[in-house]
């Protein structure tokens, strides 16, 4: 038999400035903040949402072990939602965020979605999608 995973526990983001990016998912996505000090001791920052969540790190300082090329935006990341997106657009351009494509039908993970898609303040492709 071959062994299989059940969920995704957390993701790692690597950033140029955690303030900055934890200002935008906070105020843009509505996450929450998180500090955290994992067994070694030290202080890190993580976004949460739900069950999920993202764990930050500095680009150039980033936490061992890593990814073999960590670099900020490199990601793609979708985030499904309950509200209907004109809202989100409503809130996006009321905040300055730049709607790049949407809304657009998509296909997620577990059917059919209507995204938006932004950038947050490192060039990570952020897609908004709301489950039809």
């Amino acid at each position: 038999m071959t062994p299989t995973v059940r969920s995704l526990d957390h993701l790692v983001l690597t950033v140029r400035d955690i303030a900055e990016t934890v200002e935008f998912y906070t105020t843009m996505l509505g996450m929450d903040a998180k500090t955290f000090h994992p067994a070694d001791g030290s202080e890190r920052t993580a976004l949460t949402f739900g069950q999920q969540k993202i764990n930050l790190h500095p680009s150039g300082y980033e936490f061992e072990p890593k990814a073999e090329t960590p670099m900020p935006g490199s990601a793609d990341l979708c985030f499904l939602t309950d509200l209907d997106l004109d809202d989100w657009q409503l809130h996006l351009m009321q905040n300055g965020v730049t709607i790049e494509e949407g809304p657009i039908r998509r296909t997620g993970a577990t059917g059919p979605i209507l995204s938006l898609y932004i950038r947050d303040p490192d060039g990570n492709l952020v897609e908004i999608g709301s489950p039809l």
